[in-house]
């Protein structure tokens, strides 16, 4: 199978989600968050330096879940225009419920 690869603009998105998650985590070590939430630290490392800039929707589930985010929240950091660099308003709070 060949990856085709990345636009510009899944690049961009990318190290905005690492940046997130970043924020997120705070002082909180990688490696409790990565055991948390059942990836491996490397895993993180690599989402949180945006090189892997596409990561598998269940990774980044099982992450926003340990870091309190709500995949909204998550959604509206990472989808927002390149040329807004005001963070997602409640970034950290969770809604009553998870959605994709």
């Amino acid at each position: 199978m060949v990856r085709l690869p990345l636009t510009p603009a899944e690049v961009a998105r990318g190290q905005r989600l690492g940046a997130l998650l970043r924020r997120a985590r705070g002082e909180r070590s990688m490696l409790d968050i990565a055991l948390d939430a059942h990836v491996s630290p490397e895993t993180l490392r690599k989402i949180e330096s945006g090189r892997v800039a596409t990561p598998a929707f269940p990774t980044i589930a099982a992450i926003a879940d340990v870091l309190g985010l709500s995949l909204d929240a998550v959604w509206a950091e990472i989808s927002r225009p390149e040329h807004d660099v005001t963070p997602a308003a409640s970034a950290h709070t969770r809604p009553e419920r998870l959605t994709a």
